[in-house]
């Protein structure tokens, strides 16, 4: 496969290939050296709140699918291996409450930060057992009620918690209460990353999202790079529906309606002064994406206004414009584009991560 660079003076750089979009080959290895790479959105804090509590999920729905599993061991949080180290078996698979965990097929048990505790008609196993015979433990990282795990630290996401944080921590993130009437699930017919491409940019919206741009400034419009993440200021036109800000801010004075938060490779946290709007990204096949919208309100005095109204207008607007640009990778002509210096930093950014990380 011949190797993708990504100029990194965004004035004379050229996006990634169309064909970067059409392989399966590259699909298949943006599973395996991104996704596996980095970290993943493992819900809040409700699903284990209570000791004992036992969470099953998978990281990364379609793309890697790893069955892993969230404890709560009398208030210690743990993210664990769901597979039994006997013979394979899915431990769990469903929420619960124990004080262990037993495998069904064979009756080994662990307790829940995963140590090894028990296997029937093992006396004449020699060294045993051993410290494989535990369940991995996964890290796990909390900002606010949220969690997020990963099969291995390879990223520093304490970093990008605490860049958020200088924004939006002065929020009473813990007060955010998840809304399942509001969640939702899309399936767009693209290739995840374009998704993305479309996301990290506010050059589109005069053209696309004609309620959005008439409560935003467009001429203000900001993107800020961090290492694995970058964030995107929306500063609203008239002044309304603005974040509350105290007076140590590093924002205080300006009238900010969003901050839209983006993290290597796959997850979107948007704050609005209502709540947020967490928007993950899933990777189904190279035609084929999932976006789950995950919403959290803390104010619903606030709800429906501003640049957090009409969601899912915003939402069907991005999908035509983006299952637009995949037909168009299809092309015989098209190969590659510009960056606007000005206004696909965030876009620049994310395609010199994935020629890196690809690479």
């Amino acid at each position: 496969m011949t190797p993708f660079s990504i100029n990194p003076d965004i004035t004379l750089a050229e996006t990634l290939p169309a064909s970067f979009y059409r392989s399966q080959e590259v699909f298949d290895l943006l599973i395996e050296k991104v996704f596996a790479q980095t970290w993943q959105f493992a819900g809040d804090t409700t699903k284990v709140a209570l000791s004992q509590q036992i969470h099953p999920f998978s990281f990364l729905e379609f793309g890697l699918e790893e069955p892993m599993l969230l404890t709560n061991s009398d208030g210690q949080l743990s993210c664990l291996s769901n597979v039994c180290t006997h013979r394979g078996n899915i431990l769990c698979h469903s929420l619960g409450k124990s004080r262990q965990i037993t495998c069904a097929y064979h009756g080994r048990r662990f307790n829940l930060q995963g140590e090894f505790q028990h296997m029937p008609q093992f006396k004449e196993a020699l060294n045993f057992p051993r410290k494989a015979d535990d369940l991995t433990c996964f890290p796990l990282l909390q900002w606010g009620p949220w969690l997020f795990t990963a099969l291995t630290e390879h990223m520093d996401f304490q970093a990008i918690l605490d860049a958020m944080n200088r924004k939006v921590g002065f929020l009473p993130l813990h007060d955010f209460k998840e809304d399942k009437s509001r969640n939702k699930d899309y399936l767009v017919n693209t290739h995840w990353a374009l998704y993305c491409d479309n996301y990290l940019e506010g050059f589109h919206i005069p053209f696309v999202h004609d309620s959005l741009n008439a409560v935003l400034d467009y001429s203000q419009y900001e993107t800020v790079l961090y290492p694995n993440a970058n964030l995107q200021i929306g500063h609203s036109s008239g002044g309304e529906h603005i974040f509350d800000f105290p007076a140590d801010h590093e924002d205080y004075g300006k009238q900010i309606s969003a901050y839209y938060f983006w993290i290597f490779p796959n997850m979107m946290f948007n704050f609005y002064p209502w709540g947020c709007s967490i928007n993950i990204v899933k990777p189904i096949a190279l035609n084929r994406t999932k976006v789950s919208f995950i919403t959290y309100v803390y104010d619903e005095s606030k709800l429906d206004t501003g640049a957090g109204a009409a969601l899912d207008k915003v939402e069907r607007e991005d999908e035509f414009v983006v299952e637009g640009v995949f037909k168009g990778m299809n092309s015989r002509v098209y190969q590659t584009g510009r960056f606007s210096p000005q206004m696909e930093k965030g876009v620049h950014h994310f395609h010199s991560l994935l020629a890196q990380y690809i690479n």
